[in-house]
């Protein structure tokens, strides 16, 4: 059933049904961009580091289960015109307390962890500039400027720029340690060495999986993609996107086979990990190099910062208009979402979104708040409540995507087939397997 859409973005054709193409790509590389940041990098390298390239197939399996998670949410959105928390609130009131609590925990520990991650590479550039904590406090307030400014259309370029410099760079970083293609091939081939396991299972579910998957269906609202018309594009915007971000993993896994594998050497975990490899890299291939890979790290982690200051804006706003709604309590916004394309969020709703008092005021909250964590250390129960509610999000995200998609809120020809309900069983189990994980490694 072809529709035609009641809006459309800037250069897109009238009202014809749309059609596949290359041109119209956006949300995704916004939505894995995001999802990608400094520590995910550092558990790949770390990963080939230990394993060499015996663990390939795990990236790559990892690439086809954000596919499908990501594909899943775009479409719940484009066939229900729907968002995604109206979905969620359908199936009962412990989503909303799950999430309220969640997106304020969440959003404060978030924020101070991605300031730092995009203040470190700064630091390592300009050594005699100001220091650590300056330079965190310099990227939180780019980005909140940057985000409340800027509309959609402004932010994915942005962020496709920084996709490009990411890319460039971790290509060219995996081209100069000279791969072994033959040990890369045959790393697509299963197995599991002894105590990787934990390593395989972050490498399939950790990379690019953060709340921002949840914001796809959002920033394919903004792009102006409205009703079931626009699926074959926005599964092909997923596709190209997530087999990017497999390309990314895969180029850091060349780079811990060969360059730390070999010689035994051990990064720092989290994102310091990164400025041990830039040492490394100055060692091996020169200072050139390594401030072009220190470029790479700072668009990898200033370009998750402001994809969560953007896209997790606009489900809280989303979250407190579906929740004054629900109350009898007037939202303009929620009302022309609901007036417009059978309840999709157009270009101009979300426009709107981005102008509201929600959206700005977590924006504030991702901001300024965090940045007493960068002089504290971070609170013992704040850690252990942060841990416990990030851990449970993916799991959540899989397995109520699950119900909604095999569902009568979902309209038939677009529910789940056998295909995408074995990966998203998949991903669920998988994501409640590392939830124990995470949970258990928690300091309690």
């Amino acid at each position: 059933m072809a529709e035609t859409s009641r809006t459309t973005g800037a250069g897109e054709l009238g009202n014809q049904p749309r059609k596949s193409s290359w041109r119209y790509i956006g949300p995704g590389i916004v939505v894995a961009a995001t999802g990608v940041g400094a520590g995910d990098l550092v558990a790949t390298l770390i990963a080939g580091s230990k394993f060499g390239y015996t663990l390939m197939w795990a990236a790559v399996i990892g690439c086809l289960v954000k596919i499908s998670l990501a594909e899943a949410v775009g479409r719940w959105h484009l066939a229900t015109g729907r968002t995604l928390f109206d979905g969620w609130r359908t199936l009962g009131g412990w989503t909303t307390a799950y999430f309220a609590v969640y997106v304020v925990i969440w959003g404060f520990v978030y924020g101070a962890t991605a300031m730092s991650s995009s203040a470190l590479p700064l630091v390592a550039l300009f050594p005699d500039g100001p220091g650590l904590k300056v330079w965190a406090i310099l990227t939180g307030l780019t980005g909140l400027v940057f985000v409340w400014f800027n509309r959609y259309a402004v932010f994915e370029k942005a962020m496709t720029v920084l996709v490009g410099v990411m890319f460039v760079v971790v290509v060219y970083v995996a081209i100069r340690v000279a791969p072994d293609m033959g040990a890369a091939f045959a790393g697509l081939l299963p197995v599991l060495p002894d105590g990787s396991l934990v390593y395989t299972l972050g490498l399939i579910g950790g990379v690019g999986g953060t709340i921002t998957m949840a914001a796809y269906g959002y920033w394919v609202n903004a792009k102006g993609w409205s009703g079931p018309s626009w699926m074959k594009v926005m599964r092909i915007d997923n596709r190209i996107a997530y087999i990017t971000t497999g390309i990314f993993v895969v180029a850091m896994l060349i780079v811990g086979a060969e360059l730390l594998h070999a010689s035994q050497i051990a990064l720092t975990k989290g994102d310091k990990g990164l400025i041990d490899l830039g040492d490394i890299l100055e060692d091996r291939f020169g200072a050139a190099t390594a401030k072009l890979f220190l470029v790479g790290f700072f668009a990898a982690s200033f370009s998750s910062l402001i994809g969560v200051w953007h896209g997790v804006s606009l489900m809280f706003a989303d979250f407190v208009e579906r929740f004054r709604t629900s109350r009898g309590a007037p939202a303009k916004e929620a009302g022309a979402v609901e007036t417009e394309s059978a309840g999709s969020a157009s270009t101009e709703a979300v426009v709107r979104q981005e102008r509201s008092l929600p959206f700005r005021a977590y924006l504030l909250w991702l901001t300024f708040p965090p940045m007493t964590l960068l002089w504290l250390d971070e609170p013992f129960g704040l850690v252990i409540g942060y841990g416990v509610l990030g851990a449970f999000f993916m799991p959540f995200l899989a397995l109520t995507l699950l119900w909604l998609l095999n569902s009568g809120r979902t309209p038939r020809e677009w529910r789940n087939g056998w295909l995408s309900n074995g990966m998203l069983g998949a991903a669920g189990l998988l994501f409640v397997v590392l939830c124990v994980q995470q949970v258990r490694d928690l300091p309690w």
